[in-house]
């Protein structure tokens, strides 16, 4: 056996028999998580009689017996660094997280530190669920780097895996706060329009025919000076939803870099409160605590900028 790699022996259950291999595998080893031993089965870490099985899909038969070769954590390349994070809520499985606008979620080309991964690494002692990788352990979901608001990041493999869950089934109620330009017309109604990649800049979403489904309820909650307060109801998840959705619909969100022209009329207030971007908040996070099964609801008020935007604003 290789240094650093433990050996776990499965028996297929009789209840589990003809179940896919990955969640016949999560039966009978309970401290694995099935997306774990998806990843396992995948990479080549499971035998059956001496010969390797790479199909998760594979019907599993009662009396069959595995090896779950575990290899030992690798070492996340991530610095743990002490950077402060406002805590909505934590505890052994999860912790809730009120990013600020301009704090990136986790490394990439541009942003190799600083970001929410490597202060989560330090608050949380490096103890983050390793299903996103090195790269993004811990990570369930992001909001955009100049988005502010409310996030939800798993301690362990298995609160991971239930909130992954969730934000597949679309039951997690997240609730976003958007000023946009101009009075949407009606004042409240829903974009199901689906996005993808735009096939002319690769570095933005547009609306696609064959792109994913999205869907996002929007609400006035107040109107301001050729502006509105919306809130903005996300039903699915993707990339830059609220962004573009709402610029779909002629009103896009104020300061937007990318997906919004601001008007002469909002422009002498954005400059000067130098606001240089989108006003978006996550406002409001709900889902059911994968673990205690105890139903989770937390509000974060919108951050000063905003607040001062609104007020300027406000007529």
């Amino acid at each position: 056996m290789d240094r650093g790699v433990s050996v776990i022996q499965a028996i297929i259950a009789p209840a589990a028999d003809g179940w896919r291999l990955d969640r016949a595998l999560a039966d009978a080893v309970p401290t694995l998580s099935r997306e774990r031993l998806k990843v396992l089965i995948n990479a080549g870490h499971v035998e059956r009689d001496g010969v390797l099985v790479r199909d998760p899909a594979k019907r599993a038969s009662a009396g069959e017996v595995f090896a779950v070769a575990v290899p030992a954590p690798a070492p996340a390349h991530n610095e743990a660094q002490d950077i402060p994070l406002v805590v909505a809520f934590e505890d052994d499985h999860l912790i809730v997280i009120d990013k600020p606008a301009g704090l990136v979620v986790h490394p990439a080309a541009g942003n190799l530190d600083g970001t929410l991964v490597n202060a989560l690494l330090h608050h949380c002692g490096g103890s983050l669920s390793g299903i996103g990788g090195v790269a993004r352990p811990g990570i369930v979901h992001r909001i955009d780097k100049d988005t502010s608001g409310l996030m939800v990041a798993a301690k362990t493999d298995r609160a991971h895996e239930g909130l992954a869950k969730q934000f597949a089934a679309h039951s997690i109620d997240r609730r976003y706060k958007a000023i946009v330009g101009g009075y949407p017309v009606p004042p409240a109604g829903t974009v199901d329009a689906p996005l993808a990649r735009s096939p002319h800049n690769r570095k933005k979403v547009a609306i696609v025919a064959n792109g994913k489904r999205a869907v996002t309820h929007y609400r006035t909650e107040h109107r301001l000076r050729e502006a509105a307060l919306v809130e903005c109801r996300l039903e699915t998840g993707r990339t830059h939803q609220v962004r573009v959705h709402m610029a779909s619909i002629g009103h896009a969100l104020l300061g937007d870099p990318v997906y919004g022209r601001t008007k002469q009329a909002h422009k002498r207030q954005l400059d000067e409160l130098s606001f240089c971007r989108q006003a978006l908040h996550a406002a409001r996070l709900g889902f059911v605590h994968p673990i205690t099964s105890v139903a989770l609801s937390f509000e974060s008020v919108m951050p000063a900028d905003m607040q001062e935007l609104f007020s300027q604003l406000d007529v």
